[in-house]
């Protein structure tokens, strides 16, 4: 991997953060915390930049910059705590379906569904709730099995059956037997190294990044000039060395996220596990940062006086959206086990010593 800065990352990113400071933040105490979906304010910062075309290939028009790029995108959408309206469009994207559609149910993976497929006529019937990225109006891309592997099915916003409840947070969507067919499937969820999942995966751990990295960004502010005991609270070793951990922990997820992109933008051959590693990582930094972040700032950290409660919602529902962690180290585990194995079948045994007489 090239550690060397890449010029080009720089531009893009020092550009994403000045567009993002100019989306207004959601300072509320309740409701959601950050204004979702395809077409959430920030989405015209994406739409400036021109941020659709970052992965796509040149050969239809794209800038082929890889996935590095899609995760530097979500890793600011996170750090700006701004919704994510670019993780569903590069899937959908990948898939090569439409963009514009919202994600649902990937939570679920990679231990099962919580939408059920039943065989129909023609097709199936899907049953069930799962969170979804936004309550926005139009299609939603769930995940689901269908025969016995995870596919990705699209849902128009009239199908039968369908309803989505805004009030809680995230959002989730309800099927009632919603009828949906062959066509509907835009494609396979694999366990591929280079797969859309695990590219999906890897902007997502970006994006878990982001958070605990503005989280981070917030709490050291705050700590560098409130005075308590006479001195400032970063000059106390019970606030200054959590938060130096905490450092510790940002760049050790960092240097695990944009390893993975490099490999699948380059070496994909040797992904293997990386993408899971990643996410799983990444969802456990964000809460430990946050909630590190949360109680360095005090009282004040729940007002709106900061805004880090925003980071705290993000990171609760967004640390679990592509699979809880513990299940993902078992992935993880599984294949460390395996590769074992293999290797230790692949190995002589030792020769026994010659005895003396």
């Amino acid at each position: 991997m090239d550690l060397t800065p890449d010029l080009l990352n720089i531009q893009v990113r020092k550009a994403l953060r000045t567009g993002l400071a100019g989306v207004p933040a959601r300072m509320e105490l309740h409701g959601a915390p950050v204004a979702d979906g395809p077409f959430g304010p920030a989405r015209a910062v994406l739409d400036e930049l021109g941020a659709a075309d970052f992965e796509r290939p040149a050969s239809v028009g794209g800038l082929d910059l890889g996935l590095t790029a899609g995760v530097l995108v979500s890793e600011e959408l996170g750090r700006a705590a701004r919704g994510n309206s670019y993780r569903a469009d590069a899937m959908a994207a990948d898939m090569g379906a439409p963009t514009g559609a919202a994600l649902a149910g990937l939570e679920t993976l990679p231990v099962g569904s919580a939408v059920t497929a039943a065989p129909r006529a023609g097709g199936w019937e899907l049953t069930g709730v799962v969170t979804v990225d936004a309550a926005a109006p139009g299609p939603v891309l769930v995940a689901t099995r269908t025969g016995g592997e995870a596919v990705l099915v699209a849902v128009e916003r009239a199908a039968t059956g369908r309803t989505t409840e805004s009030e809680c947070q995230p959002p989730v969507v309800r099927f009632e037997a919603t009828p949906v067919t062959a066509a509907n499937v835009v494609g396979t969820l694999d366990d591929s190294p280079t797969g859309p999942l695990a590219r999906a995966r890897l902007r997502q751990a970006a994006y878990l990044l982001g958070i605990a990295d503005g989280a981070h960004r917030i709490a050291v502010e705050y700590a560098g000039f409130r005075r308590q005991f006479g001195t400032r609270l970063r000059d106390l070793p019970a606030v200054s060395f959590p938060l130096a951990r905490a450092m510790v922990a940002l760049r050790a997820t960092r240097a695990a996220v944009y390893r993975g992109a490099w490999l699948v933008d380059f070496e994909p051959d040797a992904v293997g596990t990386a993408p899971v590693v990643a996410l799983a990582m990444a969802a456990e930094t964000a809460r430990d940062v946050v909630r590190l972040s949360m109680q360095s700032c005090g009282v004040r950290a729940m007002t709106a006086e900061l805004g880090l409660h925003r980071y705290f919602r993000l990171a609760a529902a967004e640390s679990t959206r592509y699979g809880d962690p513990a299940a993902l180290w078992r992935i993880v585990g599984a294949d460390r086990i395996r590769t074992a194995r293999h290797a230790a079948a692949d190995t002589k045994l030792p020769v026994t010593a010659t005895s003396r007489p």
